[in-house]
């Protein structure tokens, strides 16, 4: 059986299978700080299955308060201007998994993800895909994929990006990517997205895994 195979096999259904995604590539014991957690089904599968030292910044209250109620370490916090009140390499990973397009100033945002962890993981929504684009085209009006859900007059999503441009960011920024993942609608990576071109038509989320230059 293959890696992709024993995540949908052996998945609990209290997480997606793209968190999944992302707890495999975190060693167990690690020191972990996840921004924009939602209701903390991740922390609270890393806390319990990878015994994680596991702490969470959200920025709505009920995300707080579903967070207290599973017993995580979570506390109000906003992406765009809390971050800077962590020291720096406080975190083995930093993770900021469907939020980045949420955020006022992404290209801070991911230095201030480096400044505080040792790597940081990154998922996004990516506007490159065919259906998003299909959409566009077919429709001329704003995608429904599914991970892009919300009306245009209600999304939280205010800097949306491709794959590509997420690459040429880091590049920018003197980053370095370990990892990167096309994720299929699904969840799961697709193990056939390669080179960069097929990856930004086909992935309906871009997982990155990224470290300073040394």
């Amino acid at each position: 059986m293959s890696d992709t195979e024993a995540v949908w096999v052996n998945r609990p259904h209290d997480i997606r299978v793209d968190l999944l995604q992302i707890a495999r590539m975190i060693e167990p014991g690690s020191r972990v700080l996840d921004v924009g957690c939602g209701d903390g089904a991740l922390l609270d599968y890393l806390a319990r299955e990878r015994g994680a030292d596991a702490r969470g910044i959200e920025l709505s209250q009920a995300g707080v308060n579903a967070c207290v109620t599973r017993g995580l370490s979570v506390v109000q916090g906003d992406a765009d201007s809390d971050l800077k009140d962590y020291p720096s390499k406080a975190f083995d990973y930093v993770i900021l998994s469907q939020t980045l397009q949420a955020t006022y100033r992404p290209r801070d945002v991911v230095s201030e993800l480096l400044r505080i962890g040792k790597r940081a993981i990154v998922s996004f929504p990516n506007f490159g895909y065919w259906r998003v684009r299909f959409n566009l085209l077919l429709t001329g009006r704003m995608p429904n994929t599914g991970t892009l859900d919300n009306p245009w007059h209600t999304t939280p999503n205010i800097h949306l990006c491709t794959v590509r441009d997420f690459v040429i960011l880091c590049d920018e920024l003197g980053v370095v990517i370990e990892k990167g993942l096309a994720i299929g609608k699904g969840g799961n990576p697709i193990t056939w997205a390669q080179p960069l071109w097929l990856a930004n038509w086909a992935a309906d989320q871009g997982l990155f895994v990224l470290r300073k230059e040394d």
